[in-house]
């Protein structure tokens, strides 16, 4: 039935793809992996000063800023499957880090049909092959940062998945090769006859935070501001204990630098294990933030950028070192809120900015809205195209609904609502449960669950949280084992 559905909607919107496509605007969705909106200096962070990102900034200046926008799995795959559905991970069939089933309706094969020329470049990480683009070429899972290999469009394997296919190595560091290609399609390979929809998303700064030689010696005088939670301890909150994605732990060797560190110990060593996370990270960020000037330049000087939509997003946040953390998944707030800028010369007042929960489950609607394109009536978020016209709609969701399911670092599933100044966590394999005043408690260091004078607040947000689950369709016994990927072996 879904297949069907899909197929139908996308044959209405083929037969009305030819009327008035020339006049709808162009798309470019950049999207960085583990961006953290701290990590962009237009949000004003203590980062700001030392590690600025003028270009991304140009999107703040240019067009709108969403202070309060969310993810609502922050792990890679998932996030990068709701982006595209519009449907949360129960319902896409994406818990974790498995295939998208490309059967279903998804944003680039309904821009497609409706008349754009939809192209993409960079990190996939959906595993199975991608769908509804004219020409593509991605990185096979993670990809590598130095000489990276792409898998090319015309390349992909019979077994429909990506990792599969031929690949071809390029010189170079990803983030330049990535633009390097989506500037490509946009000078030779884009049809000046037809509005364009290119998705060009970088690898970084996911781990290991490989940077471009250029960067070496990028903050090597600058000492990087620790945040207030770097030395947590965790008390009240027994999942931060056991997870395993501290600032140097041995997980993946991420973050231990035991050859820099050897005569350390303690808080002074987990103090220079941080500046040494830190530093590779914005070193990282410094590469994608240079590479999206790049195309932002292009834009301007092929006179593109009046008639095109540039979105700047990451899949999740990631925590630079609050609680002492590297890495996502928690619905704590640095995790869980993604930098979300939006440009549009034609429609959106320079210098906006909007405060209303956004959830990465509205982009796909919001770019349908935004480029005159009907809504599919499954999809579970709503176009935020009225915020920046400056009119909030009254019903506008006024909380949002997080779910992790586990993975690894032992970091334990859950998930929880968040209000404009509450949230609540249930921990749902071991049953703790966490309630934080984000207005007095902004860093999430006292869980008041148990407090008596919370007590009305945590009834309110647990049958909030209930309706939230009824309403969207989530069964809290689903532990997302069974994914739905479209092979036949799953």
């Amino acid at each position: 039935m879904r297949s069907l559905f899909g197929g139908c909607l996308l044959a209405v919107f083929t037969s009305a793809a030819s009327v008035l496509a020339a006049d709808r605007p162009n798309v470019l969705f950049i999207m960085s992996d583990d961006h953290a909106a701290q990590a962009v200096s237009a949000y004003g962070h203590a980062l700001a000063e030392v590690a600025p990102t003028p270009h991304i900034d140009r999107l703040a200046r240019e067009g709108i800023l969403f202070r309060n926008a969310f993810c609502t799995n922050s792990i890679c795959t998932p996030s990068r499957a709701v982006i595209f559905t519009g449907k949360y991970s129960h319902r896409n069939g994406v818990y974790k880090f498995t295939a998208l089933d490309q059967r279903q309706p998804t944003l680039p094969k309904l821009l497609r049909a409706a008349g754009h020329q939809t192209a993409f470049v960079g990190k996939w990480h959906l595993k199975s092959t991608p769908v509804g683009f004219e020409w593509w070429s991605v990185l096979p899972g993670q990809g590598r940062y130095h000489r990276p290999a792409f898998v090319e469009m015309g390349d992909e394997a019979a077994s429909g998945r990506v990792r599969d296919g031929k690949r071809t190595s390029y010189e170079g560091h990803s983030s330049d090769v990535i633009a390097d290609k989506a500037l490509s399609f946009l000078r030779a390979k884009r049809d000046p006859e037809r509005p364009f929809a290119l998705f060009c998303h970088f690898k970084a700064p996911h781990d290991t935070w490989e940077f471009a030689e250029r960067y070496r010696t990028l903050f090597d005088d600058v000492e990087i501001p620790e945040p207030p939670t770097l030395f947590d301890t965790y008390e009240g909150r027994p999942a931060l204990k056991k997870t395993l994605q501290y600032i140097g732990s041995e997980w993946g060797h991420h973050t231990d630098f035991v050859e820099e560190t050897p005569e350390l110990q303690g808080r002074a060593r987990k103090a220079k294990q941080y500046q040494l996370y830190m530093k590779k990270y914005l070193r990282c960020v410094r590469g994608v933030d240079d590479n999206v000037g790049r195309i932002l330049d292009y834009l301007d000087d092929s006179g593109l950028a009046k008639e095109t939509i540039v979105v700047y997003t990451s899949d999740q946040g990631f925590f630079l070192g609050e609680h002492g953390l590297y890495d996502k998944r928690f619905m704590y707030e640095e995790s869980l809120r993604v930098p979300l800028l939006v440009r549009w010369p034609q429609e959106i007042p320079a210098g906006s900015t909007d405060s209303s929960i956004v959830l990465n489950l509205d982009f796909a609607p919001t770019l349908l809205s935004m480029t005159g394109h009907p809504i599919p009536t499954d999809m579970q978020g709503r176009s935020f195209e009225a915020l920046y016209r400056g009119r909030r709609p009254d019903d506008w969701r006024t909380s949002m609904y997080y779910r992790y399911y586990f993975s690894h670092f032992e970091t334990e599933p859950h998930y929880g609502v968040r209000t404009a100044k509450y949230k609540l966590i249930h921990f749902d394999r071991t049953g703790h449960w966490e309630l934080y005043d984000l207005e007095n408690d902004p860093t999430e260091v006292r869980n008041v669950y148990n407090a008596p004078t919370y007590r009305a607040i945590r009834e309110r947000l647990t049958v909030e949280l209930t309706r939230l689950q009824r309403e969207l369709g989530d069964d809290c016994e689903d532990r997302g084992d069974r994914p739905r990927t479209g092979f036949d072996e799953n």
